[in-house]
């Protein structure tokens, strides 16, 4: 007998049944650093999200923003250039990538995981380094 929870668990979904997730990832990378930096609401991002990597951008979120308080900084929009992206798919359904940004004051690197759920792919992992 299948529970409820198995019943609307996210089904995995192929690769080959999912879009490039190269423009996904540069998306989701440019509105990540925009809801660090304070100009974009967290939750516009959700839908791409697994829970747990929503709530780690969450957290992140309100750290930046308590930081950007402490120190009398007003939100303003990053500037940044995607200088690279190295994807790999480990597992069918699956894409692992770097992402290198380089910004004003420094280039940092964004670790994401993507997986194929319910016909599209979502960040089940998501950490800016």
């Amino acid at each position: 007998m299948t529970t409820l929870n198995e019943y609307f668990a996210p089904q995995p979904t192929s690769a080959d049944r999912l879009p490039d997730p190269v423009p996904l990832l540069r998306s989701l990378t440019q509105g990540a650093l925009e809801v660090l930096a304070g100009v974009r609401e967290v939750e516009q991002l959700a839908r791409w999200f697994s829970e747990d990597a929503f709530r780690a951008l969450v957290t992140r979120s309100n750290l930046s923003a308590r930081a950007r308080s402490a120190r009398g900084i007003a939100p303003a929009r990053p500037t940044f250039q995607i200088l690279s992206i190295r994807d790999s798919a480990p597992a069918d359904g699956v894409v692992e990538a770097v992402i290198v940004v380089a910004g004003p004051g420094r280039t940092r690197a964004v670790a994401v995981r993507l997986e194929g759920l319910d016909g599209r792919w979502r960040a089940s992992s998501f950490a800016v380094l």
